[in-house]
């Protein structure tokens, strides 16, 4: 099991990969939506900001608002985030839950 620290940093990490990237997902990409992402082992949470193809505003705690929401353990988390699990894999066998309007799962896709 990762800990908390390691699944904040993961998220950190994922949020400079997207800001690496930033400008050419903005222009294939047109999301703006906030995200809970809910670490299900640790009973712990982070939120943040999916704009312009960047994750801003990551910080502690959950956002029950949160118009995207996922759901892991730790490991899978820190999986995803290296790239070891395929997230539609991941989403088909249950490992990872992703609750968002259907159009958002289309966009989330093409952003990860």
């Amino acid at each position: 099991m990762a800990s908390v620290d390691e699944c904040r940093q993961a998220l950190q990490d994922l949020a400079a990969r997207l800001e690496r990237n930033a400008a050419a997902v903005r222009e294939r990409i047109d999301l703006d939506r906030t995200l809970a992402c809910r670490i299900t082992d640790l009973d712990t949470a982070f939120h943040g900001r999916l704009t312009g193809g960047r994750l801003t505003g990551l910080t502690d705690g959950d956002d029950p608002k949160a118009k995207i929401a996922l759901s892991a353990t730790s490991d899978d988390l820190l999986a995803l985030v290296r790239g070891d699990l395929d997230v539609t894999k991941a989403v088909a066998t249950r490992r990872v839950n992703i609750k968002a309007n259907p159009f958002d799962l289309m966009k989330l896709r093409k952003l990860l």
